[in-house]
């Protein structure tokens, strides 16, 4: 099998749904009888999510847009099946595929052996599937677990890692049916390639083309892992960052077996890694009960029992629906955080542990003597500290797992920490307290705490204390006004920023007007024709992007009073502002990316700032900086300089007015006001005046974006 992956962190490695794209159109270069069935698949629409895009294009008569029909979909897929063809059906969303059920169970699952011989149903159905997109109640499920136990109805899974045209080239030759559930997160997101995660993790595959993928730290060598966790595609990202904060915080060895076939379960090539793990642990975004992991357990249990150190933890979603409010979202769906947190209270890390020590070894106060810790999960990448506002249970009160128990405020917002196991609260920490990452905030006892008892943390927390009176002035919260406003913790993040730059940069600020309305009808004529939503923001981007060939110093940073760090490539810093909390997440080589891809990045950053739910490379590493600024009425916005970043763009709200035409006639003009700020010891006024004109001369050249539409270094075709 060619594993087809990239570094996340590289411009040239496919998005995942690019990846998948180019799997079907080789599939159906090499297959001849395959046929596609689906809803809005043909051209130029190409599905939901693209996913589609030129297959009916390049192979007329074998794509077929449906009528709204999932149980007509797979019935007529199936009989597609039945008469010898090969046949892919694809669910606009996967909650969706609960209609095609009856389809799956009673006919083409058993048309395999029903009649007294073999009979081939080479079927496999495409299901968008999970959360975190903001879709709703009825759009964001995981219905993986009602399929397992089907006779003949194999389980299959898109991730990162695997080849997909190997997977589905695999479940399409089996000759019996299969489902090929595709997390829809996934889809923006970069294939993983070369045996390389990132900085810290490598992987390998292992068994067959449907087989597992072994991520794991690659400085570990030998040494048996703490914790080996089984995540399914949609659920890599979320485990590997819990991975890299118990590497950090508690130095807890963590491995990753990602699959790309769930079921019928196939262990044996990953059999020896689950054995030598001091802890087992399976995560699925969907709901307990019934679920691939009770099944894993079930099988790890019958064939390894005496190796476990313990049972296999089981960790989902909450049982609820699935709320459409970002920040409701991220309460139900299972994340990175509580991911996290799992793994911490069922290995007992409530304090340092070095990579490999056995859970043995750990003191008793903080394995299980003194009850469950409930401890401070990382809660973002900007803080190492967190305010406790709040209890929200009693000292001494019972809770069940999944109960809100405490409130911390971080530098971007207020979040409820739940527990994950049922006891008895014994409170350790205080309101008012500033608790670091991996402190113990209670324990859960199975017992009531003695009354006026007080539990020890087995790692120091950190006290607020009230500072003394000084010449500055009077304490906090004596001698005040009647009426005060204290900033929150958000906005200090802001002032800190904000300080730096006006201290540290002497900055210049140069305003130019640019005309955007021929630009803007190019933008959404290509939307209609390619069905991604075009806007001045990714025009921008590609923009100022194309201006480092000729003003290099702009995308620097100083070395000293001197010398200017020129950057290789521009990496483009783009502001994304929701729910009162500003993040500057990174394009990078943005001059190399198509349109389409500026578009896709830009709607992922736009997701995750709903959901809090950055990787720290995603916020690093720009050497230039956007502001965008679209609300209506904004005029003009002077930006700060992101030290050490020596410019920023800004760009205001388009805005209208009229002039004559050739003919005298009024016509309608749409214009924005770009300004630059910059660090004045690198540029000047002048130079300023004619990057901003480049940029202005690109946005007022209708033509340009269909430039951008495809580009080689991003969207090549990769070796089969």
């Amino acid at each position: 099998m060619t594993a087809v992956a990239g570094d996340p962190l590289a411009s040239i490695a496919p998005r995942v749904g690019e990846h998948l794209n180019r799997a079907l159109h080789r599939l159906f270069t090499r297959e001849e009888q395959l046929f596609l069935l689906g809803e809005d698949l043909v051209d130029p629409y190409g599905g939901a999510f693209k996913i589609t895009k030129g297959l009916s294009t390049g192979f007329p008569g074998r794509v077929l847009s449906t009528p709204l029909s999932e149980g007509g979909i797979v019935g007529a897929g199936g009989g597609l099946a039945l008469c010898g063809n090969k046949v892919i059906v694809e669910i606009m969303f996967g909650d969706f595929i609960a209609l095609a059920f009856d389809q799956l169970l009673n006919f083409a699952s058993k048309s395999v052996s029903m009649y007294g011989r073999e009979v081939g149903v080479p079927l496999v159905v495409r299901c968008p599937v999970g959360g975190n997109r903001g879709y709703g109640p009825t759009h964001s499920q995981s219905p993986q677990k009602h399929f397992i136990g089907i006779p003949n109805l194999a389980l299959y899974e898109l991730s990162p890692f695997h080849d997909v045209e190997a997977v589905l080239g695999a479940a399409l030759n089996r000759g019996a049916p299969g489902i090929f559930f595709e997390d829809k997160v996934l889809y923006t997101r970069r294939m993983y390639r070369d045996g390389r995660v990132d900085d810290l993790f490598r992987f390998e595959l292992l068994g067959s083309a449907a087989g597992w993928a072994h991520t794991f730290p690659q400085a570990e060598g030998g040494t048996s892992p703490a914790v080996v966790v089984l995540a399914p595609g949609g659920m890599t990202h979320r485990a590997l960052e819990a991975a890299r904060r118990l590497r950090t915080e508690h130095g807890c060895s963590v491995h990753l077996l990602t699959p790309a076939q769930l079921y019928p379960l196939d262990l044996d090539p990953v059999l020896p890694l689950l054995a030598s793990a001091d802890r087992v642990v399976v995560v699925e975004e969907s709901t307990a009960g019934g679920t691939w992991g009770a099944e894993v357990a079930r099988v790890v249990h019958e064939r390894i029992w005496s190796s476990l150190r313990g049972p296999v933890v089981l960790l989902n979603s909450a049982d609820s629906i699935i709320p459409t409010a970002g920040h409701l979202e991220s309460r139900v769906l299972l994340g990175a955080d509580r991911i996290a947190a799992g793994i911490v209270a069922a290995a007992g890390l409530g304090g340092s542990r070095a990579a490999g020590a056995p859970f043995e070894e750990l003191p008793a106060e903080v394995s299980g003597a003194a009850g469950v810790p409930l401890v401070v999960p990382k809660l973002n990448n900007n803080d190492t500290t967190y305010l406790l506002t709040d209890w929200l249970v009693d000292e001494g009160e019972w809770v069940e797992p999944g109960t809100e128990v405490v409130s911390l405020e971080t530098s971007k917002a207020v979040q409820d920490i739940e527990v994950t196991e049922a006891g008895y609260v014994h409170r350790v920490a205080a309101v008012g307290d500033e608790p670091e990452v991996g402190d113990v905030l209670a324990f859960l006892l199975p017992q009531p705490p003695a009354p006026g008892a007080r539990a020890s943390a087995p790692v120091p927390v950190t006290r607020t204390e009230r500072p003394a009176p000084t010449a500055a002035g009077p304490v906090p919260g004596e001698d005040r006004p009647g009426r005060v406003h204290t900033l929150d913790r958000i906005q200090q993040g802001t002032a800190a920023v904000v300080t730096r730059s006006h201290r540290e940069v002497p900055a210049g600020f140069t305003v130019v007007r640019a005309e955007v309305g021929p630009i803007l009808d190019a933008l959404a004529e290509l939307g209609e024709e390619t069905g991604t939503t075009f806007g001045l923001a990714e025009a921008l981007v590609k923009a100022v992007a194309a201006q480092h060939a000729e003003f290099p110093h702009f995308f620097g940073s100083l070395l000293d009073d001197r010398t200017v760090a020129l950057a290789d490539a521009p990496h483009v810093g783009v502001t994304v502002d929701t729910d009162g909390s500003l993040y500057v997440p990174v394009v990078r080589q943005a001059h190399k990316r198509s349109l389409e891809d500026v578009a896709d990045t830009l709607m992922e950053f736009r997701m995750k700032a709903l959901t809090k739910d950055f990787l720290a490379q995603e916020l690093d590493g720009g050497n230039i900086a956007v502001s965008l600024n679209p609300d209506p009425g904004v005029v003009l916005v002077h930006p700060i300089v992101l030290w050490p970043q020596l410019c920023m763009v800004s760009v205001g709200a388009v805005d209208e007015e009229y002039r004559p035409g050739a003919d005298g006639t009024p016509r309608a003009v749409r214009y924005v006001h770009l300004g630059l700020a910059y660090d004045h010891r690198v540029v000047n006024g002048r130079d300023a005046v004619r990057f901003l004109t480049g940029v202005r001369s690109v946005l007022e050249r209708r033509d340009e974006p269909r430039k951008w539409l495809g580009n080689a270094a991003i969207t090549a075709e990769e070796p089969a």
